[in-house]
């Protein structure tokens, strides 16, 4: 059900214009992509439409046909099958970010050592099989040797600001998300950072649709989120650049 109304918001609900840009983009980037896409329509006149969901939801979008022009996924993995599958060129790295555990702000919780998420009782994390944010986590957690003994407290959700609104909403002890989710928030605090010893890199790929009406436009666009001017917009939202 939700496929189809998905298929049927990006194919009537929004006409294609002269000159306009479908972007779907991982759900963490809401904010600085919002802010990318405005500068780039004061400095191009080219309007952006954007999308986010969790990129496991947009990928499936793309490879049913969705007439998107640009992804942003999350992860690799999941941009790596549409590359195999044909459904997007090819991608290169954008962005990268890190895991955080929070907790809700006025919670009196700390972490010292990764060992001690062993005392949450219930923690959110993105759906581990599908969600590029909860698969992060599974592997973060199975490399210290603690999902057997975590699995059963993680409730995954469809997307990592998902995840992050069960602590806001004091529904869970804690979750894990990217460090950019948690500076957006006043509602929660961070009290644990992924060691990059033991966690996984985060690393978010970029590529032009190939059912993308407006390939040409779309380049264009990629090639401003590499720019100098997006590029402080996402450093000041806390992601990293990834090396070109």
């Amino acid at each position: 059900m939700k496929s189809a109304f998905l298929i049927l918001l990006f194919s009537g609900a929004l006409p294609l214009a002269a000159a306009e840009l479908r972007v779907a983009a991982a759900a963490s980037l809401k904010e600085t992509v919002t802010d990318v896409a405005a500068a780039f329509e004061r400095a191009h006149g080219i309007r952006v439409i954007q999308i986010f969901a969790g990129s496991n939801v947009l990928a499936r979008q793309i490879s049913e046909g969705a007439p998107i022009d640009v992804f942003i996924s999350a992860d690799e993995a999941t941009i790596a099958k549409l590359e195999v599958a044909g459904d997007v060129g090819k991608a290169t790295p954008l962005l990268t970010n890190e895991l955080v555990v929070v907790v809700p702000k006025e919670s009196a919780r700390v972490m010292r050592s990764t060992t001690e998420i062993l005392g949450f009782d219930r923690i959110a994390i993105g759906d581990p099989v599908a969600v590029p944010a909860g698969v992060y986590a599974k592997a973060w957690l199975d490399e210290v040797g603690l999902w057997e003994r975590m699995g059963s407290k993680c409730i995954g959700c469809e997307n990592v600001r998902a995840a992050l609104a069960t602590v806001e909403a004091g529904n869970t002890d804690a979750a894990i998300v990217y460090k950019t989710d948690a500076a957006i928030s006043a509602k929660v605090r961070m009290v644990w950072t992924a060691p990059v010893t033991e966690a996984p890199a985060v690393v978010y790929p970029v590529a032009v649709c190939k059912n993308s009406k407006r390939p040409a436009e779309a380049e264009r666009f990629v090639d401003f989120l590499k720019s100098e001017e997006a590029g402080k917009i996402f450093t000041t939202a806390g992601f990293g650049l990834a090396e070109k």
